[in-house]
Parts: structure tokens; C-alpha cells; sequence
């Protein structure tokens, strides 16, 4: 059968390997604030159309590249990011995780009914990198291409920091053992908000590189936020890089079914593998992990 040839696998497993690398740098951030903070951010998703609405008005505007954007938008939304754990996240750290639920989720609705009443509910683009690279008969899309790799950098980058660097560690021992670390001497709420504002900047980052690949309007982010939550189910609730191999994982199983059956089958993969994951291995891929 035509449909299992090498060549066609292997162009599944490739966009599945660069889609799954956005997913997974969207997801961890989510999980990124879960670990340290245990704080379940439902508005996380608009963060990234936060992202990917500052790059569309940048481009449409200013005529500013996508690529180029990145360097606006990301610490733009880590500002806001900074601000909005300062004023009203930090007050839900350490209550019941419905608060979190609650209060992240009318942050939410504020920021989808906000980009109605600016947008509207037409879906926007940035056909600003169109084509594909052709090896033989296999044909990678550059959009795809430049934003998968970008998210591996990223999200590889942000791992990095929370390894070597003075201050990253500083945010796995809150994560590890706040109290402890409040006595050491750790500015634990500054290691909050700098744990959030990261959180939703990387989340924006994904968002700018999604107007590259997808069209977007202000409700898109519910797919997304549902993905983001099989994803660190999945790779572990808590755990950096759990996110980071479940996020891969489910773009490449949802290639795969996409190839080989329909579109729906693929929206519906995430809860399948969710399920499936749960049952062999409760506890998620790389089990119930602090940030490491």
C-alpha cells in the first residue's frame, strides 16, 4: 500500500516530531508554574494568542518579520506576566487548586471576550514564510520547519537555565521545598513571578511562531489549552521535560492517525493516548516530578 511507503512515514514522523515540539514548548510553561508554584493556570493558552496577536499587529502595522517579532513580544508578555502573578496569582499560591482553576479561568474569559471586542472572531495569519524544502521526494514545510526548530531551542534553553544558572536553581529548590528555601534566604515570591512571567513568555513565543503554521482567532486557544493538559498528564504533572517528550509524543501520534485515517481521529488523540498512558502508567511518563 502506497500509504506505507518510507517516504510518506517518514514525512509523517517529521511533521509530527516539529508540531509536537510547539505543543511541547506551550506545555511546558503550564507545567513549569504547576511545579513550582502548584498552580493550575487555565488561561495559559491565551497567553500564547496573546503572542501570536502582538506578532500579527507587528507584521500587519509595522510590517515586522514573525522571527524578528519575537524579540518584542516575548518580553512584553513577560512584563505582563510580572505583573499579573504580582497582582493577583501570588494571592491563590497555596490554596486549594479549584482557586487557581477559578481565578485563572475568569482571567481567561477576560482575555478571549477582550479579543472579540478588538478583533473580532475572523481567524488572522502571517503568510510572511510560505514553501516548502524538498529533499528528493520528501518535502518539508518552512513555516513548520523554522517553528519546530525554534521551539526545540527555546524550550531547551529555558531547561538549561533552570540547570546551571544561580537563579534557575534557585526556582527547582522552591519547587523542591519552598519552606527550605524561604530560609535559606531565596526571595521566594520575586522566584514566583519570575516563574510565571517565563511561563506565559514561552507561551507567547509558541504563539508567535504559531502564526506561522496556523490561523488564529481569539476562542482558538481552548484546542490548545486541552492539549496542554493530556500533555503534562501524560509526561508527568510537574516534570520540565515530561512536558517536553509528552508534547512531542502527541504530535507525532496525531500525525500518524491524520496519515493513515481522518482529521477527527487525530483531534481526538490526545484523550486516546491520555487514557491509554493512564492506564499503563499512572503517575505519567516521567512520573510525579518536581521542575528538573
Amino acid at each position: 500500500m502506497a500509504l506505507f511507503e518510507p517516504t510518506i512515514l517518514l514525512q509523517l514522523l517529521i511533521a509530527g516530531l516539529l508540531t509536537g515540539s510547539l505543543y511541547a514548548l506551550l506545555a511546558s510553561g503550564l507545567n513549569l508554574v504547576f511545579g513550582v508554584m502548584r498552580v493550575i493556570n487555565i488561561a495559559h493558552a491565551e497567553f500564547m494568542l496573546l503572542g501570536a496577536y502582538l506578532a500579527w499587529v507587528l507584521y500587519v502595522y509595522a510590517n515586522v518579520h514573525p522571527l524578528l517579532s519575537l524579540f518584542i513580544v516575548v518580553p512584553a508578555v513577560f512584563g505582563i506576566g510580572w505583573v499579573l502573578e504580582r497582582t493577583l496569582i501570588e494571592h491563590v499560591v497555596g490554596r486549594p487548586l479549584l482557586t487557581s482553576l477559578l481565578a485563572t479561568y475568569g482571567v481567561s474569559i477576560i482575555m478571549v471576550n477582550a479579543g472579540l471586542l478588538v478583533f473580532a472572531s475572523d481567524f488572522k495569519s502571517v503568510p510572511q514564510l510560505q514553501g516548502a524544502i524538498v529533499i528528493g521526494e520528501l518535502a518539508i514545510s518552512k513555516p513548520r520547519l523554522v517553528a519546530g526548530v525554534l521551539a526545540v531551542i527555546l524550550t531547551f534553553a529555558v531547561y538549561l537555565f533552570l540547570e546551571i544558572t544561580r537563579l534557575g536553581k534557585a526556582v527547582r529548590a522552591v519547587a523542591e521545598h519552598p519552606h527550605v528555601a524561604t530560609i535559606c534566604g531565596i526571595d521566594v515570591q520575586r522566584i514566583r513571578m519570575l516563574t510565571f512571567a517565563l511561563a506565559v513568555a514561552m507561551a507567547a513565543a509558541a504563539g508567535v511562531m504559531l502564526t506561522m503554521i496556523y490561523s488564529f482567532s481569539p476562542d482558538t486557544g481552548a484546542d490548545f489549552i486541552q492539549k496542554c493538559f493530556a500533555i503534562i498528564i501524560i509526561g508527568g504533572m510537574g516534570n520540565f521535560l515530561g512536558a517536553f517528550y509528552g508534547g512531542v509524543l502527541l504530535g507525532v501520534v496525531e500525525a500518524f492517525v491524520g496519515g493513515f485515517g481522518t482529521t477527527q481521529w487525530a483531534e481526538a488523540v490526545a484523550y486516546l493516548l491520555l487514557v491509554l498512558v493512564l492506564l499503563i502508567r499512572p503517575t505519567g511518563l516521567k512520573g510525579m516530578a518536581d521542575v528538573k
